[in-house]
C-alpha cells in the first residue's frame, strides 16, 4: 500500500493508509510481546539524519530497523557534508545508491521536501518545524488503544502553541474522522495552510475542526487533551516571552474540570512541568503518555516495514 513512497505528511495519506497504518502497528505490538516481531527488513538499511537531537525519534528508529531485521545509520551534520554546504539534492541522489530508506530530522520543512524530491529511495519525515507525522500517528494509536477504535465517538483538544503537533493533529483528527479543536494564542495559531488541507480532508470523514483562542472553550467535553512544550527546539532564547503568552494555556486541573470526567491527557515529551503542565496532571496521566513514547517504536516499525518493503 505504501510500498517505495515517502511519508512526509498524514495530509499526504488516504483515509484508509492511516487505518492501515494503525492496524499494522498494532500488529507489531502484539508481535513484541511474544518476542517474535517478523524481520520484514532483513538486509536493509535505514539511514538517519539527525539535524536536530532527539531521545524517542533516534531510539525508536533504530531499535525498530534492529527488530525489524535491518540496520539504522545515525547520521548528524558532523558526519554528513551537508554540514559543510553540501546540496541536498546532492546528498539524496548519493544516499540513495547506499541505502533501502532515509528518515530525517531537521529544522525547515522545505528541506524534507527536496530530500523526497531527489532520493530515489522512501523518505520519512523524523519531523520539521511544520510536521510531525509519525507522532501524531503514534498518538492516534494511543487514543485507540485508551479510548477505542470509534474515533468519530471521541473530541480532542490540543493547548498550547500552534507548532508542529497542533499541525499534524490537524491533519490526523481529520482523517480518522475525530473532533478536534485548537486552542493557542491569536498570534500563535497553525499554519493556515494545514489548516485549509485539513477542512478539506475532514469533508471526507466528518471530523469537525475547530480554533479558539479560549483553552476553557477548547476542553469541554473534551476526551483526550493534548499539550506540547512552549519552546520547541531552536526557540530557547525566546523561553521567557513565551512562558507569559502561554501561561493562560497551562494544562491543569483547573482547566480539567472542563473536559469529559475520564479524560486523559497526552504529551509527545519532553515535559517541562510547571509549565505547559503541572507536575500532578503528568503524573496522574503518565501511564498513557508512556504508552505514548512507546507507541513510537510500534507505528515507526509499522512506517518503516511499509514503506521500505518492495
Amino acid at each position: 500500500m505504501l510500498a517505495g513512497r515517502d511519508l512526509i505528511s498524514i495530509h499526504d495519506l488516504s483515509v484508509d493508509e492511516v487505518f492501515g497504518i494503525l492496524d499494522f502497528a498494532a500488529d507489531l505490538k502484539m508481535y513484541q510481546k511474544v518476542d517474535a516481531c517478523p524481520d520484514f527488513l532483513k538486509g536493509k538499511t535505514l539511514g538517519m539524519i539527525f539535524e536536530k537531537s532527539s531521545t524517542r525519534t533516534r531510539v525508536s528508529f533504530e531499535v525498530g530497523m534492529y527488530q525489524l531485521g535491518g540496520t539504522a545509520l545515525f547520521l548528524s551534520n558532523r558526519d554528513l557534508q551537508l554540514g559543510r554546504g553540501e546540496p541536498i539534492k546532492d546528498t539524496a541522489r548519493v544516499l540513495s545508491r547506499y541505502l533501502n530508506g532515509i528518515m530525517i530530522r531537521t529544522y525547515g520543512h522545505d528541506r524534507i521536501v527536496e530530500l523526497a524530491k531527489y532520493a530515489d529511495v522512501p523518505v520519512i519525515n523524523g519531523l520539521s518545524d511544520l510536521l510531525h507525522p509519525c507522532q501524531v500517528l503514534t498518538d492516534l494509536l494511543t487514543i485507540r488503544e485508551h479510548k477505542g477504535k470509534n474515533f468519530r465517538a471521541l473530541k480532542m483538544a490540543y493547548v498550547g502553541d500552534g507548532n508542529n503537533m497542533a499541525n499534524s493533529y490537524l491533519y490526523g483528527a481529520a482523517k480518522v474522522g475525530m473532533d478536534l479543536t485548537v486552542s493557542t494564542p491569536a498570534k500563535h495559531k497553525p499554519d493556515e495552510k494545514v489548516f485549509d488541507n485539513a477542512l478539506t480532508d475532514a469533508e471526507e470523514t466528518g471530523a469537525l475542526l475547530d480554533w479558539t483562542e479560549d483553552p476553557v472553550e477548547a476542553v469541554k467535553g473534551a476526551d483526550i487533551v493534548a499539550t506540547d512544550t512552549w519552546a520547541s527546539m531552536g526557540q530557547e532564547a525566546e523561553h521567557d516571552e513565551r512562558k507569559k503568552i502561554f501561561a493562560p494555556y497551562q494544562v491543569n486541573k483547573k482547566l480539567l474540570k472542563h473536559a469529559s470526567k475520564n479524560v486523559i491527557v497526552m504529551h509527545c515529551l519532553p515535559a517541562y512541568r510547571g509549565e505547559e503542565i503541572t507536575e500532578d496532571v503528568f503524573e496522574n496521566n503518565a501511564h498513557v503518555i508512556f504508552d505514548e513514547a512507546e507507541n513510537r517504536l510500534h507505528t515507526q516499525k509499522a512506517i518503516m516495514a511499509m514503506t521500505m518493503d518492495y
